[in-house]
């Protein structure tokens, strides 16, 4: 399994490769505000521009603040160009205000994860309208026409979450398991690609009567506290749920809390994404089957490189395409690969850097941790 969360990286030495462009830059310039980074004004090779980057939440998944953020940071640091990073924390309305201040500040790009696809396209249009290079990260927008596209195989986590239950369940020789869905946001096209690929593995077995179908709810705006009451509701209509396809940690936590309270963690299984610390102590105790690691590096380094080179003027190559469901283009894409993580290789998240030992192996997980092979 190592093998494969490495394979990730060389795979991205090769995308490092086909997103190197030709051209130059001068110094950069311009006075930062508190979340911003100003280049240095002694380095020869500092981009001109100034990258902008729209976060959307802290509370659907911690990633956005403990490694988006991060690894964005350490890439503009490192290049010496001028940044301005924001969470617009789900608000729609502090989303565009934020996007407003960084068109009028000066970015030259501007890359978000949008909230839904109508504000993010508004906030595009505005960008492209005053001659901004514009980036989609993690989440595409619907008929947005952003100039590039970084993310994840959206359809193939879901092949793997989809994978994942299936597995948990064969091991506890579960019949005609009842399995219930709790996706992600409506507003968020990734959700519906997620569906998309674990409905392609689920959806067989339940046409062939090996799976029983039970209820299904897409949790709005990713939202925990919801997904809570979703699924409570789920179990009080369904007692014999016996199989949970959340669509990330975050929700998938929310069942497991409700589970809980009913003396059933660890006899359902339920799945993941993202990898969190609490995702994968959830693992690591038996009341999760499984999360989707996605190196978030990997996906903050790519859009690091297309936003610098941009930065500097430059036009630099996508290695594929994505198709836009809205306006039927193509857009062009880097798409990263994910990989499956349960109890046996919980190690390789942590050897990878994403997760440290000392924020997963604390209390009761210690031993669990040194079970589990975590040195």
């Amino acid at each position: 399994m190592r093998k494969g969360i490495l394979s990730i990286g060389a795979a991205f030495a090769a995308l490092s490769l086909g997103l190197t462009a030709c051209g130059g830059g001068d110094e950069g310039t311009g006075a930062a505000p508190e979340t911003t980074g100003a280049a240095p004004a002694t380095s020869a090779a500092a981009p001109q521009g100034k990258i902008g980057v729209i976060l959307p939440d802290s509370k659907s998944s911690a990633r956005w603040e403990t490694a988006d953020r991060k690894y964005l940071e350490e890439a503009f640091k490192a290049a010496g160009v001028a940044y301005d990073i924001q969470n617009a924390q789900g608000d729609k309305t502090q989303f565009q205000t934020i996007a407003d201040q960084m068109i009028t500040g000066g970015v030259t790009v501007l890359a978000i994860v949008n909230l839904d696809s109508g504000t993010g396209k508004a906030v595009l249009d505005k960008a492209k309208a005053q001659g901004i290079a514009t980036i989609d990260y993690d989440r595409l927008t619907l008929g947005g026409k952003a100039d590039y596209y970084v993310s994840f195989d959206n359809t193939a986590v879901g092949k793997l979450q989809g994978e994942g239950l299936s597995k948990c369940l064969d091991d506890a020789k579960a019949e005609k398991p009842i399995i219930s869905y709790l996706n992600g946001s409506p507003t968020d096209n990734n959700a519906t690609l997620f569906k998309e690929g674990y409905d392609g593995v689920l959806k067989p077995k339940f046409d062939s009567g090996d799976y029983v179908k039970g209820p299904e709810d897409s949790v709005p705006d990713w939202d925990n506290a919801q997904a809570g009451t979703l699924f409570e509701q789920q179990l009080t209509k369904e007692p014999k749920i016996a199989g949970v396809l959340a669509a990330n940690d975050g929700l998938g936590n929310a069942a497991i809390a409700v589970l809980k309270k009913n003396n059933l963690n660890g006899k359902v299984p339920v799945t993941g994404q993202d990898a969190t610390a609490q995702g994968l102590q959830n693992i690591l105790a038996g009341d999760q089957c499984m999360t989707v690691y996605k190196a978030v590096k990997q996906e903050a380094d790519a859009t690091a490189q297309l936003a610098i080179a941009l930065a500097k003027g430059e036009k630099p190559a996508a290695t594929g395409t994505v198709k836009d469901s809205e306006t039927g283009a193509d857009v062009p894409a880097v798409l990263l690969t994910p990989v499956a993580i349960y109890k046996d290789n919980v190690k390789d998240v942590v050897a990878d850097g994403y997760v440290t030992k000392e924020e997963l192996c604390t209390g009761d997980f210690a031993a669990l941790c040194t079970e589990a092979g975590i040195s």
